[in-house]
């Protein structure tokens, strides 16, 4: 019954191929549903509530306990058009502005139709959160930043208030920060909205499985997916206890250290360690279990992020980064669903974070590349730069800046209202990742940039900084300060940069019908009970990402392969 799915195999994932059932009713299925949902983070727990509203029976599995990259994110969800938040926090925005807006980050990924029908739901979505027991808060911040001080809740988690954005369409606070806090940390805050709302679930009906590995899908002769077929732990055993333990502190020490700071081979080497043993728990105590889907399958189990081999293939320029994800993001999810004929799409997209404001003195500086030349307005959002850098700049920028500057900095990481790790990476690279010479000649020979082409970008910049003439990339004076004491600096902010790790995400997936989020095969037609969600599938945030952008596809496309299912149903 059980026959590897080649690719899957080559990448070190446990996924077969699809068992083929001639007699659906007369087969031996252990449980049914009307839905099975395969990985309960943000777009599982949105599909299992959907349907679950709509009337469905809904099954809900996942190999760990549950919440994925969604609990575990920073907590921001994108949403505007004039949401209650906003509207208590009187900031003005309207579903024509998003869109606008939207039209410029996510506008050739997604249909127009797509794209409005995600703005127009934008509002009742928040909604929707607030009934089912998310936390979210009004406090706003207007200022532009990579995350907001930790008692603010509301902000721009975007391009929108860059100058040549701005310009095209007026910009409103739109990231909706989860209301809780975890200490001072600014990640794992997702769980403040998951976390309510999987309670939620589990009171509406849903039926979970934890520690259950989805393996396997099941097709009928017309190659339907009627069910799946899982590997699990039994919940509350001992054998499920120590499990927990081991991944809660495997995922510990895989995120404790980035991978290019010293020290972290070891508390990698530990991390690893803790999920040998948890794999050897699997390997022992788990059974299989058969479960039919009535109305379809949902794969809603994350990117791949976590996966180097699948990186390597189908990502390779950002394999030096940094994995921003959680233990789940193996892609799974995406190669079940390539195993019964889904297509994919993007799969080297991945989202590059190079976040450099605050301080604002960085933002101030110039990012330059081999050539010693600038390539972007230095004040964008932070994924727009990473992606300029690794995309068309192979991976490799320096931020040039000069003595006032770093004083600048220096004072600037004091301010307290800074989140630690803003303050902590800050005065990390302004000691040890910043490269020093007297004159900018001898700095571009340190870095091994072009002197001239250096040279004629500081000038440039100058005069545009003291007003004698229009910066090419559009950034205002106000966001400018000349390069002019020496001694100058250099900072690495390459995607290998040492002390400041690339952190990244993948956006490709299964290529899905935009009306239903049915997978799609290669020849375009839907894949009759199969639907992709999150980060498995091609979506709103796969052409350029901004913070709480992916968690609010994942509502949106969770909730859309629930509601085509319960119209099956009807």
């Amino acid at each position: 019954m059980n026959a590897p799915f080649p690719l899957a195999a080559d990448l070190g994932v446990a996924v077969d191929r699809p068992l083929v059932v001639d007699d659906p009713d007369g087969f031996a299925w252990d449980e049914t549903a009307d839905l099975v949902v395969v990985g309960l983070g943000g777009a599982g727990v949105a599909a299992a509530i959907e349907g679950l509203e709509r009337g469905l029976s809904v099954i809900a599995v996942d190999r760990y306990a549950c919440g994925g990259s969604t609990a575990a994110n920073g907590g921001v969800f994108y949403a505007g058009g004039g949401t209650a938040i906003q509207r208590e926090a009187g900031e003005e925005d309207s579903p024509e502005a998003m869109l606008a807006y939207l039209r410029i980050e996510a506008g050739r990924v997604v249909s127009d139709a797509t794209l409005r029908r995600f703005v127009e739901d934008s509002p009742a979505t928040i909604d929707w959160i607030l009934k089912h027991g998310g936390r979210l808060a009004a406090s706003v911040w207007r200022e532009k930043c990579s995350y907001p001080p930790l008692d603010r809740f509301l902000y721009h988690p975007d391009n929108s208030l860059v100058a040549s954005y701005r310009a095209r369409a007026r910009p409103a606070a739109r990231g909706h920060r989860a209301f809780g806090r975890d200490g001072k940390k600014a990640w794992g805050l997702g769980k403040f909205i998951t976390g309510p709302m999987t309670e939620s679930a589990l009171r509406l009906g849903l039926v979970f499985h934890r520690y259950s590995e989805a393996h396997q899908l099941v097709q009928d002769r017309d190659g339907r997916v009627i069910g799946v077929r899982i590997r699990s732990i039994r919940d509350g055993s001992p054998e499920a206890r120590r499990f927990a333990r081991y991944i809660a502190r495997a995922n510990a020490l895989l995120a404790a250290l980035p991978p290019s700071i010293p020290l972290a081979s070891i508390t990698i080497a530990l991390g690893n360690h803790y999920l040998r043993k948890a794999g050897a728990i699997e390997a022992k105590a788990r059974f299989t279990r058969t479960i039919r889907a009535r109305e379809g399958v949902v794969l809603s189990a994350g990117g791949f992020i976590m996966n180097p081999r699948m990186v390597a293939r189908f990502a390779p320029a950002y394999a030096k980064g940094m994995p921003n994800g959680t233990l789940g993001d193996q892609g799974s999810g995406i190669l079940l669903g390539m195993s019964a004929g889904g297509a994919t799409a993007l799969m080297d997209k991945v989202s590059a974070w190079r976040f450099i404001n605050p301080p604002k003195a960085w933002a101030q500086a110039i990012a330059v590349d081999r050539a010693g030349e600038r390539f972007v307005d230095e004040t964008v959002y932070g994924a727009t730069l990473g992606e300029h850098i690794v995309d068309h700049h192979g991976g490799v920028a320096w931020l040039i800046y000069d003595r006032a500057a770093r004083a600048a900095a220096f004072a600037q990481a004091r301010d307290p209202r800074l989140v630690p790790f803003q303050r902590d990476v800050t005065l990390l690279n302004l000691m040890f990742n910043a490269r020093k010479a007297p004159s900018l000649a001898a700095l571009a020979d340190r870095i091994g940039v072009d002197p001239d082409g250096l040279a004629r970008t500081v000038a440039a910049y100058n005069a545009a900084a003291r007003g004698a003439g229009a910066d090419p990339f559009g950034k205002e004076p106000a966001d400018m300060r000349p390069i002019e004491t020496g001694p100058f600096y250099a900072m690495d902010i390459s995607i290998d940069s040492r002390f400041l790790p690339l952190p990244v995400i993948t956006f490709g997936g299964l290529r899905v019908e935009e009306e239903s989020g049915q997978v799609l095969d290669g020849a375009g037609r839907p894949i009759a009970g199969l639907y992709a969600a999150g980060r498995c599938a091609v979506g709103i945030a796969s052409q350029t990402y901004v913070s709480g952008l992916s968690f609010a596809d994942c509502f949106f496309s969770g909730r859309r392969a629930a509601r085509h299912a319960a119209r099956a149903n009807a």
